[in-house]
């Protein structure tokens, strides 16, 4: 058996292989030329104090002694075997596929968008101010909207599922070893595309079919069981249905609210894109001039109640960019990514505070359960109003909108298609920007620089996500009113992030196996 060793280390000693092997053997008592395999098992950063320290464990294999067997995935072949249709391709879709070919059943993956390739192209003309594809951009495609993200790994949800096993899933299709050990692991979107269409291939290899530019227009109800979708004027049946669409796909929503098939407004949150020099977030947390060559760009989670509302970083992304989200080019709405080497010389985070169902009564009326979803809607219209033209956001410098003060200029920006000037206190919802501005001012207390005109907030922040739930058997996982049918992943409002959302739609699909098998 393997001897565990954990380490307190420098950021250069944790970096030097053979310095780190060297000190595991002795803490164990062996020679280093007995040492046949060691293995990072976890490895994090503590910047607490002064004095930066790296905790790496680790796995030590005597020389002799069994090594661990890579794992192995088996993809059986499915082909004839029962269809499962699948909506959607981002990650609650995929790894729904995946299983579903673990479990003998043939999945038939729908997704609106275009393939990776082909969406790589259509996001370039969205960076150029060009036209806005209203089924292919940074929200929908292939790997949905993870696919062009940061690619964080981080989830607080692992009882939901084998959160190791997504992890080897992902490192089986092509990302980097060492996902398995950080302690908040990225892929980083220059690589996340490679994998999502290894993923792909692995499905339809395995006898699988995938149909891109495929937009679900309708669902087939029979006596309160689904059938089937609509794809523009074809038919396709399955003996159950996954919905796994993203947390942008309103017209969803409402062909179900359409059809009669129930769904629920759920609380959400909404803000904005705040984005500082990365050297300056390095400088606060790391509490030295630069970092230096040992340590990664640093991060932050940020978190506070002002007024009794929660305020809250969300997707920071070290060394990464700000990138236009929108669906529409009647909206103005933005994210954040980082490349996998997080070498931008900028940060961002989502700057959001929560949204209760009180916040969009008003709506009720006319809208029922799509309120919120409206009220996301108007959020988005509003900041398109206030920015410049295509894809030009409204933005301000940060303690310009703590003071609410007008910003003249703007610093420098990693947003491709460009900023304009604005007033963001004077447009938002009320609450929305007094939580903003007092979420603010209590970061700035915690981490001293933090609120300075270096830094500047861009709108909006509004796809964190679904304002809309669709609801579930928590046992059977199934719609309590439809049968056959599925939701699953963040746009049912039952994941957040590409792990979470991963393991919900493996458990999906074991659901949808056990519905058909029984």
């Amino acid at each position: 058996m393997p001897q565990t060793v954990t380490l307190t280390l420098t950021p250069k000693q944790a970096a030097d292989a053979k310095y780190y092997t060297s000190l595991a053997a002795r803490r164990i008592g062996i020679s280093d030329k007995d040492v046949a395999l060691v293995r990072v098992t976890k490895r994090s950063t503590d910047a607490r104090q002064r004095q930066i320290k790296v905790s790496l464990t680790l796995e030590i294999y005597v020389d002799r002694e069994p090594q661990p067997a890579p794992v192995r995935f088996d993809y059986p072949s499915v082909a004839g075997r029962t269809e499962v249709v699948v909506v959607g391709a981002g990650p609650a879709g995929l790894f729904a596929a995946l299983r579903l070919i673990e479990l003998g059943y043939k999945p038939i993956v729908l997704e609106r968008g275009r393939d990776v390739s082909a969406r790589k192209r259509d996001i370039a003309q969205i960076n150029r101010n060009g036209a806005v594809d209203p089924d292919s951009n940074y929200s929908f495609g292939e790997g949905g909207a993870g696919t062009f993200s940061d690619g964080k790994l981080f989830t607080r949800s692992k009882k939901r599922g084998d959160y190791n096993k997504a992890l080897q899933t992902l490192v089986f299709h092509g990302a980097d070893p060492s996902i398995l050990y950080e302690a908040h692991p990225h892929i980083g979107t220059d690589r996340l595309p490679q994998i999502i269409s290894a993923i792909r291939r692995t499905i339809v290899e395995a006898g699988g079919e995938f149909h891109f530019e495929s937009r679900v227009t309708g669902f087939r109800l029979r006596s309160g069981r689904i059938e089937g979708v609509d794809v523009g004027g074809r038919r396709i049946d399955g003996a159950a249905v996954i919905l796994s669409t993203g947390h942008s796909a309103r017209d969803i929503y409402e062909t179900l609210w359409r059809d009669g098939v129930r769904i629920e407004a759920k609380p959400f949150a909404m803000g904005v894109r705040i984005e500082h020099p990365q050297a300056l977030i390095d400088s606060i947390q790391y509490h030295c001039a630069e970092r230096g060559e040992y340590l990664p760009a640093a991060a932050y989670s940020l978190v506070s109640q002002e007024n009794g509302r929660g305020v809250y970083s969300f997707c920071m992304c070290p060394g990464g960019f700000i990138v236009p989200a929108m669906t529409d080019a009647a909206q103005s709405v933005v994210n954040g990514m980082s490349p996998s080497r997080r070498n931008s010389p900028y940060a961002n985070s989502g700057l959001v505070t929560e949204i209760r169902l009180s916040d969009f009564e008003h709506l009720r009326e006319e809208w029922g359960e799509l309120a919120g979803l409206k009220f996301q809607e108007q959020f988005e219209l509003a900041a398109r109003a206030n920015g410049g033209d295509a894809q030009i956001a409204p933005a301000q410098r940060v303690a310009d909108f703590v003071s609410g003060r007008a910003s003249s200029a703007l610093p420098a920006t990693s947003y491709i298609p460009g900023l304009t000037p604005s007033r963001l206190d004077l447009w938002m919802p009320r609450f929305i920007a007094q939580g903003l501005r007092s979420g603010l001012a209590t970061f700035g207390r915690r981490m001293r620089g933090f609120v300075t005109n270096e830094a500047l907030v861009a709108g909006v922040e509004s796809r964190t996500s679904s304002p809309v739930r669709i609801p579930r058997d928590p046992d059977t996982l199934m719609h309590p009113e439809i049968e056959g049918l599925f939701p699953s992943g963040e746009g049912a409002g039952y994941a957040g992030g590409i792990v979470s959302a991963a393991l919900d739609g493996e458990r999906s699909a074991d659901a949808a196996a056990r519905y058909i098998g029984r």
